[in-house]
């Protein structure tokens, strides 16, 4: 699959924009307080120059003390009216900037998952499991920080920071050139050392998802871990991952730590000087005392959200990298919405001439060029080795994957011809290890037919032979399954995946037997089910067991990718070929 082309900073930024714009009602009002009460922020060192006053007038003409006093209660007054109007815009803002922020994180996250599920298997099948899911929450861990704490911080200082030199250039012009004079030396570092964050960050995000997915993995697979003792070796596993991440955040931090020592000289190094001249200027009356004060006060201001930026820029840069690996997975083009959505399959499933192989394994030809005709309402048996390509089979029927020549048909009509939703909407499939989602049976057998009445469902359940043991747990259909179904036996699972295929009413029934690892009494109540199931619908059948094969109305023979014998049981039992050798093993 070809690599989706990454995307600028820049437009990443305008990319998240974009989002909180969807809530531009809440979010600019929002905007427009935190401005507000930003520029209310610089009211403090004006009114604390206003307390300093200029020393050099009350030695001149010996202000009273009490007025003095009057006076500092007049501004202590006015400064506590400011900070209180401040503070109450603040509280109405930060409930705002939340509000539109998390909403659209949830825009984001519903655009991320709805393209995801839509995006082809053959993505899948190259995903290692958990990776993806474990990359995506640490990437949006990232934006959720960035939309809700530095966004805010970014514009507060920005106002803060142009606020205060309007201000020192009134106080002092030739004092502000000197201080601004340190901008272009910031500018450069930011962009030398922005860049080495940035890609040390999508490091750490991958290193930080490949440890998540070492954990779901061994939780996924406890019962084999625990089988077979291998706790230790999880555990080192686990902590491979993470010396890895520490490694990658370690050399991230040594980065982030110069950028940051960097920034830390240089700005208060000309803050220093600044004063140093300003001292000077002061001597030699070039700037008068109050002048003086204000300027100060105000660089104190400035040189503190200059002081910020190197981490909010930090952030940022981090964000940039997060959202170019979740545009990425957005870039990746979904599966085919083309097609007739509203034809109606008869049940005929033909292939010709299908060859296919893997994106992930080039190199080795699944399918090559196999051929075969599916009658409507018969039931076909897939025999063979494990690996000549029967599973493949199902995926191809079900547009999972796309043939690399040849044509699959339904009703005589090209698969491509028709779209996918139309095809698994009249196709349904009960593999041999089921998957149950984590909810309860009732939401499980559902799955099949959302919307379904209750009567439907118990219905469906008992052709599955599944209500009798649904209806005997206390919490009957309510009862949760656990997750993958684990809190059920394996038949039981099994029925509940043929309750939810009935439910269904499928045209094309694909099945991989599933009774092979099942006991007797499993097997006679899942075949049983089975049997009604497959009654008047295109049953197609991976057959692992011998009676399975005696009741097909034709049996397809699978080796090394090619279908090499077809007919009945009879007739294939009497050639000296594959499918004799397979029935003398028991077709296991």
């Amino acid at each position: 699959m070809p690599e989706p082309k990454p995307k600028t900073s820049i437009s990443s930024h305008r990319w998240i924009l974009g989002y909180l714009m969807r809530e531009k009602a809440v979010f600019l009002p929002s905007l427009a307080a935190l401005f507000f009460t930003a520029m209310l922020s610089l009211a403090f060192p004006y009114f604390l120059g206003k307390l300093v006053g200029s020393p050099s007038d009350a030695l001149k003409h010996r202000i009273d003390p009490q007025i003095v006093l009057a006076r500092s209660n007049e501004v202590v007054l006015q400064l506590v009216a400011v900070l209180g109007l401040q503070a109450f815009v603040a509280f109405f803002r930060v409930q705002g900037f939340i509000r539109s922020g998390e909403s659209a994180l949830n825009h984001l996250r519903r655009d991320l998952f709805a393209h995801l599920v839509r995006l082809p298997m053959s993505y899948f099948q190259e995903q290692r499991s958990g990776a993806l899911s474990n990359r995506v929450s640490a990437d949006l861990g990232v934006v959720r920080e960035t939309l809700l704490t530095t966004v805010p911080q970014a514009v507060r200082q920005s106002v803060i920071l142009v606020g205060g030199l309007i201000f020192i250039f009134i106080a002092s012009w030739k004092l502000s050139l000197i201080m601004l004079g340190s901008v272009p030396v910031v500018v450069l570092a930011i962009a030398f050392f922005g860049r080495k964050v940035r890609g040390f960050s999508k490091a750490a995000q991958d290193s930080l998802a490949e440890a998540g997915t070492v954990i779901e993995e061994t939780v996924q697979g406890i019962a084999d871990v625990k089988a077979f003792t291998n706790e230790r070796f999880e555990a080192a596993r686990y902590s491979r991952s993470l010396d890895a991440f520490f490694d990658v955040t370690r050399r991230g931090a040594k980065n982030r730590a110069a950028f940051l020592a960097f920034i830390i000289f240089a700005l208060f190094g000309t803050i220093s000087f600044v004063a140093w001249y300003g001292a000077r200027m002061l001597a030699t009356e070039q700037i008068t005392w109050e002048n003086f004060a204000y300027f100060i006060l105000f660089s104190i201001f400035v040189g503190a959200s200059l002081g910020s930026f190197p981490e909010i820029i930090s952030q940022f840069q981090q964000t940039a990298g997060a959202t170019e690996r979740l545009r990425e997975l957005l870039d990746i083009p979904p599966e085919r919405a083309d097609g007739d959505s509203s034809a109606t399959l008869g049940g005929a499933v033909a292939f010709e001439n299908v060859s296919f192989r893997y994106p992930s394994r080039p190199e080795a030809l699944v399918l090559e060029d196999v051929s075969f005709q599916v009658e409507p309402g018969s039931r076909v048996a897939l025999v063979g080795p494990s690996g000549a390509g029967k599973s493949t089979t199902f995926s191809l029927i079900l547009g999972f994957n796309d043939p690399e020549a040849g044509r699959v048909l339904f009703d005589g009509r090209c698969a491509s011809s028709l779209a996918l939703q139309a095809i698994r909407s009249q196709t349904a499939i009960v593999p041999q290890e089921v998957l149950l989602f984590g909810g309860s049976i009732r939401e499980n057998i559902e799955y099949g037919k959302p919307g379904a009445s209750h009567a439907e469902i118990e219905a469906a359940a008992a052709q599955a032979n599944a209500h009798e043991f649904i209806a005997s747990l206390p919490e009957g259909y309510d009862t949760v399954v656990g997750p993958r179904g684990t809190k059920l036996s394996g038949g039981q699972r099994q029925r509940i995946a043929i309750a939810r295929a009935i439910l269904a009413d499928p045209r094309v029934l694909l099945l991989d037997e599933a009774t092979s690892a099942l006991d007797s009494e499993s097997e006679r109540l899942v075949n049983e089910a089975l049997e009604r199931l497959m009654r008047g619908r295109t049953s197609l059948v991976i057959a692992h067991r011998l009676s399975t094969v005696r009741h097909a109305d034709h049996i397809l023979v699978f080796n090394h990718g090619r279908v090499v014998e077809s007919g009945t049981h009879e007739e294939l039992i009497a050639r000296d070929g594959t499918y004799r050798l397979l029935v003398e093993t028991q077709l296991v």
